[in-house]
């Protein structure tokens, strides 16, 4: 069955809050490739009119691309295709469209010296507690794609972290994803300094390499408020429901702010300033999973609330279109930072282990992708006939 997926609205008027995240630091990306977007001119104009400035890819992504719609039947009806398995031609898709999309974003990646314009691609998420077989990915997609502006996506769980830190000496551009928990975080960020390190060490240049810390943000909030929904419905104690109602819809954003401030920390401290000495660019946060999941909060809650410099956004089309035309500029991300600790320090009080989330939702979010990784396989094969 074909389905129908809307391009970006191009035609809202008036001043652009997507453009002034800029003014605060931030970059606006975007999480969403397709073919149309690429070829229609759709994609130019974004960064013309809305000051976006890079892109993310999933295997959801490109499953929703592939199957609905017809952008893709000259590779899934040619001959070659034949000869492949349904990963060769999934590959020799999302490489096309990668290429073409960092060919686009070149000038954006010339102009800011190399900080953003860049699309990502990732490893197979089936690959995800393998160290050697996402190193020995990792590196084949960075070769395939021979684009300077690419960021290959590693998961960032215990087996992605020894990975993480061997390509990027190798000086190949990482994006982290699935981070959940500051102390991931912090590991992430050491697996970064010191892979930097250790090219200085040896000589070698380290102003080209680019990485972000993909920290996701809604699951957050949708794990823990069924959580607490599920307490509320036997709990009786009226201070302890006053206490797990005003959690709802805060601990993403609260954590989020708490792992900014450690992101602070290590760019104000000695390893940082010798690696920025040497043309460093910062790892910086980039914030994932931001479209509002809960429809009683504000749909651009998650975009609005977590503005600041030196980070990231990377927006689904709809959280994007909406802020274009509705969100509201504040350095919110800086506000409240005490207040935001006080909040994590009441969700364990109410008894609910943020460890115990964070670890649940990167099981969660492994499986999620690698679902969607043998939808797409399944997808790919059967629309281009060859096997899975």
């Amino acid at each position: 069955m074909t389905t129908t997926t809307t391009l970006p609205n191009l035609g809202a008027k008036g001043a652009n809050p997507l453009k002034g995240l800029l003014e605060y630091g931030q970059s606006p990306w975007m999480d969403y490739v397709r073919r149309d977007l690429l070829t229609s001119g759709a994609l130019k104009k974004l960064i013309q009119e809305d000051g976006l400035m890079g892109m993310t890819s999933n295997p959801t992504i490109f499953e929703k691309a592939i199957t609905g719609s017809k952008d893709y039947a000259d590779i899934l009806e040619s001959p070659e295709a034949k000869k492949l398995d349904a990963k060769g031609v999934y590959e020799k898709i999302a490489i096309r469209d990668v290429q073409d999309a960092t060919d686009i974003f070149k000038p954006v990646y010339q102009q800011t010296k190399r900080r953003d314009g860049y699309v990502s691609l990732e490893v197979s998420p089936l690959l995800a507690n393998d160290t050697q077989g996402t190193i020995d990915e990792a590196r084949r997609l960075w070769k395939s794609v021979g684009r300077e502006n690419v960021m290959i996506k590693v998961p960032g769980t215990k087996e992605g972290l020894p990975a993480i830190r061997q390509l990027l000496e190798e000086g190949i551009n990482i994006n982290i994803t699935l981070l959940f928990a500051q102390p991931v975080y912090e590991q992430v960020a050491e697996a970064f300094l010191a892979a930097l390190e250790a090219r200085a060490k040896k000589g070698q240049d380290i102003s080209h390499i680019a990485s972000v810390a993909s920290f996701f943000v809604s699951r957050i909030d949708t794990l823990i408020d069924s959580q607490i929904d599920a307490i509320l419905k036997t709990e009786t104690d009226a201070n302890r429901r006053a206490l797990l109602t005003s959690l709802q819809g805060k601990i993403a954003i609260a954590n989020a702010k708490l792992t900014y401030r450690k992101y602070q920390e290590l760019v104000g401290g000695p390893r940082w300033k010798a690696l920025a000495a040497k043309g460093a660019q910062p790892q910086r946060l980039l914030w994932a999973s931001t479209s509002t999941k809960n429809p009683k909060y504000r749909d651009v809650l998650y975009v609005e609330e977590l503005i600041g410099r030196d980070t990231v956004d990377t927006i689904p089309p709809a959280t994007f279109d909406a802020f274009r035309d509705h969100g509201r500029l504040r350095a919110s991300l800086a506000e409240n930072v005490d207040e935001a600790a006080k909040t994590m320090a009441s969700l364990e009080k109410a008894g609910i282990s943020m460890k115990e989330v964070t670890e649940k939702l990167v099981v969660d979010g492994v499986r999620l992708f690698a679902d969607a990784f043998r939808q797409l396989l399944e997808a790919t094969g059967k629309t281009a006939g060859v096997r899975a």
